[in-house]
């Protein structure tokens, strides 16, 4: 017996031993041959790390107003496993339904997802209804899982529900529709992406940093733990070209456009002709980048850059300036009308009007829109060589270099003599409306083609260092005296209400020059008879041109519209609108005997309104203004509501008691107007002259304020008296207000004609043009 107990002890002991020179040997590889691997094995476990997500950079029109911005956003996902074995599957279905207004059957989809062999996942994401989504619908949610929390507490489950909700940040476009197709948009994923987000992705993308440390067990940092840390490093800022409140006007317009001839697409572009810098870009039908997803891509589309289409008869100011330039083009010159047999060819080609007009001079031709004027100036004269040099020289058949995505180059078919007579009038040519602004813009700003551009600067928040886009010009194309002469030429299309195709354009008190269009549209291998594309291009004023804008309109439901119908009275209403924000006074005042019509305004009604209300309203009518006094509420106006008056005057609004109303710039207004408003204040006006206030003195005697204002006639009437420079008054306390030219005093110009009658009954609340003779 003792010996078999000792054999069982020696060989428990020998086990042992082994055992534990195992156990050694283990250690002593694991602490010291593989030490490395264990020890980032341990590292890792220990480590914990944090996202510090970078904000993408914000894009915001030329005045600072924001486009696109980031904000925060929240992100839903959920634990399938978690929820399943909870057995609470019907109770989240049902809870993010309600919560986020989604349908029941796409938080099912997500809740009981399963992987290929069956077994439910342990994180995803519902990207359906989930994604970004505001804090209000993240607040509804987060009120059900503290309800459903307390449930399974309650019921001894743990206090996991299986829900996570994520802050995450958003893109966000505050202005919704304005300029949308520019600005473009950026998916939930933030994969897809268009317009300037996606031409700049990278440089309003930014870099995430990070934050890395060691913990504990119980995931508290470790005192003196490893700590790495990356800074954020956030997108660039970018400013745009565009005004906002010109975008506005034209967008305004447009929907005008689309609501009254339901064009398939309709395109505008304003800009600066001597900068290239673009100042509104639109298109119609629009969409809300915030909501992407509810409209079809087409809506998306940015056709001002990347549609190419056959202008028409506003091709045909390329052709009349090169003709100026040679030398070619006699205004006075006559030649026959009508039809045109192609040398060399069977083609003949007609004038709009079949029968033409007889033997007329070439530039009634040009008023008239003739073709055959132009084919006669491009084919025979010009030639085939030379005509297509200046077509190259304006910059068609070739990319402006607009900072925007898909822009298309076009092209010019020129190999027969048939092809070069219709390109000469703008048939057979496919371009872009950008190239058409740029084309025009040089026309207008002295003979320099300029490289339009929509980025006004880009500012890195990191270095604090900001990049601003210089005016660049691609080269000279027509002289300055051909410019001029284009011009003048190109005004009597506009001006002239007897003939000229672009009456309808037509601005009284400035200079206007312009061209209509009406391209029939090449259909399966023909031209259509029913199927047009309309347009109008022009620029003002014309002795130094401030605005270019350019109109096209894809197919209008009606055939029997054109250009001059369609697209001309919209360009009246934006282009005048717009000189009136800048501040540009007009050319000139007509007489009284003037044979074209003034152009009036209504005069809305201000009364009692909150003075920020106000204030919005007139911007948007870009109607000039005045605030006079310091009172949050309108309790006057000069002129009356209702007031037809010329669309340079300025309306005052009063808002304080009429003791304590400072004296207002009178500058511009009529004498009966003075009169009103002084004895409005309680001044005394003394007057000298008759007409408009051209200055203004304010004395204060035995405690009564005087008035004494010089007035003058119309500017441009033989009678008109420019005001001394010297003659000024310093002390005239006057509010400024917010005038529509920015500096907050308002256009000062005065109005044409006779002082206008106090109402206008039957007129409209908005703004409404009238003029003689639109079709």
């Amino acid at each position: 017996m003792s010996k078999r107990i000792k054999l069982r002890t020696l060989l428990f002991g020998g086990v042992m031993t082994l055992l534990f020179l195992v156990l050694i040997g283990r250690i002593y590889y694991v602490q010291v041959i593989d030490r490395d691997t264990y020890y980032a094995m341990a590292k890792n476990r220990w480590a914990a790390a944090e996202t510090l997500t970078a904000k993408r950079g914000t894009i915001t029109d030329r005045n600072g107003n924001v486009l696109a911005m980031d904000t925060i956003a929240y992100n839903v996902s959920v634990n399938p496993r978690l929820i399943d074995n909870l057995g609470i599957a019907e109770e989240v279905i049902k809870g993010l339904s309600e919560s986020l207004g989604i349908p029941e059957s796409a938080a099912r989809e997500v809740v009981t997802a399963k992987n290929d062999e069956g077994v439910y996942f342990a994180h995803r994401e519902l990207r359906n209804g989930g994604l970004q989504i505001e804090k209000a619908l993240a607040d509804k949610l987060a009120e059900f899982r503290e309800e459903l929390k307390t449930e399974l507490i309650d019921k001894k489950l743990g206090a996991d529900t299986g829900i996570m909700i994520t802050e995450t940040l958003k893109r966000y476009y505050p202005r919704k529709t304005l300029a949308s197709q520019l600005v473009g948009y950026v998916s939930l994923d933030r994969e897809k992406m268009t317009g300037v987000e996606a031409y700049f992705n990278d440089r309003l993308t930014g870099v995430d940093g990070f934050f890395r440390y060691e913990k504990d067990g119980a995931r508290v940092q470790l005192a003196k733990g490893e700590v790495e840390f990356q800074q954020a490093l956030d997108g660039s800022d970018i400013t745009l070209t565009i005004d906002n409140e010109i975008q506005d006007y034209v967008e305004e317009a447009m929907r005008e456009i689309v609501k009254k001839y339901q064009p398939k697409s309709a395109t505008a572009i304003a800009a600066d002709p001597n900068t290239g810098e673009i100042l509104a870009m639109a298109n119609m039908p629009e969409y809300d980048p915030n909501e992407y997803w509810k409209s079809p891509y087409e809506n998306m589309y940015n056709h001002a850059v990347g549609s190419l289409y056959e202008p028409g008869s506003t091709f045909k100011i390329a052709t009349l300036a090169a003709a100026v330039e040679e030398g070619l083009f006699n205004p006075e010159e006559d030649y026959k009308s009508g039809s045109y047999r192609v040398p060399g060819d069977t083609v003949v080609i007609r004038d709009h009007n079949l029968d033409g007009w007889g033997t007329i001079s070439f530039l009634k031709g040009l008023k008239l829109s003739s073709n055959v004027a132009f084919i006669k100036l491009g084919l025979e004269r010009l030639g085939a060589e030379r005509l297509r040099d200046y077509f190259t020289r304006f910059g068609f058949g070739q990319k402006t270099g607009i900072e925007l995505t898909n822009e298309a180059t076009g092209s010019i078919r020129f190999q027969y003599n048939s092809e070069i007579a219709a390109a000469s009038f703008g048939q057979g040519v496919a371009v872009t409306a950008i190239q058409q602004v740029a084309a025009v813009a040089a026309v207008a700003n002295g003979g320099k083609l300029m490289e339009p551009h929509i980025i006004k600067s880009i500012t890195d928040p990191n270095t604090k260092t900001t990049k601003v886009t210089e005016p660049k010009m691609v080269r000279r194309v027509i002289s300055e005296q051909t410019s001029r002469q284009v011009g003048e030429y190109l005004e009597q299309v506009v001006s002239d209400q007897e003939i000229g195709t672009g009456k309808n354009a037509y601005i009284e008190g400035y200079r206007v020059a312009g061209k209509t269009g009406t391209a029939q549209k090449f259909i399966n291998g023909k031209y259509s008879k029913e199927k047009f594309m309309v347009s109008f291009i022009g620029y003002a004023p014309v002795d130094n041109p401030k605005i270019v804008l350019y109109i096209a309109v894809d197919e209008p439901n009606s055939p029997n519209v054109g250009g001059g119908t369609v697209a001309a009275p919209a360009f009246r209403e934006i282009v005048l609108k717009s000189l009136r924000k800048m501040g540009v006074a007009p050319n000139w005042v007509p007489h009284e005997d003037s044979e074209t019509k003034e152009v009036k305004v209504k005069v809305p009604d201000m009364k009692d309104a909150n003075i920020s209300k106000a204030k919005a309203q007139l911007k948007a009518k870009a109607i000039p203004f005045e605030i006079v006094g310091n009172g949050g509420t309108v309790v006057a106006q000069i002129p009356a509501a209702g007031s037809l008056v010329h669309p340079t005057q300025r309306l005052y609004l009063i808002t304080e008691q009429l003791d304590k109303i400072p004296v207002p710039d009178l500058t511009g207004v009529s004498l009966r107007d003075a009169l009103e408003l002084s004895s409005l204040i309680g001044a005394k006006l003394v007057t000298e002259g008759s007409g408009f206030v051209i200055s203004q003195k304010v004395e204060e005697k035995n405690g009564e304020r005087i008035i004494r204002v010089k007035l003058s006639p119309p500017i441009g009437s033989e009678d008109y008296v420019p005001p001394d420079p010297n003659d000024t008054d310093d002390s005239a306390g006057t509010d400024s207000g917010e005038g529509e030219g920015g500096d907050g005093s308002g256009d000062s110009a005065g109005s044409g004609g006779d002082d206008p009658p106090d109402t206008a009954s039957g007129t409209p609340e908005t703004i409404d043009i009238q003029h003689v003779g639109e079709n």
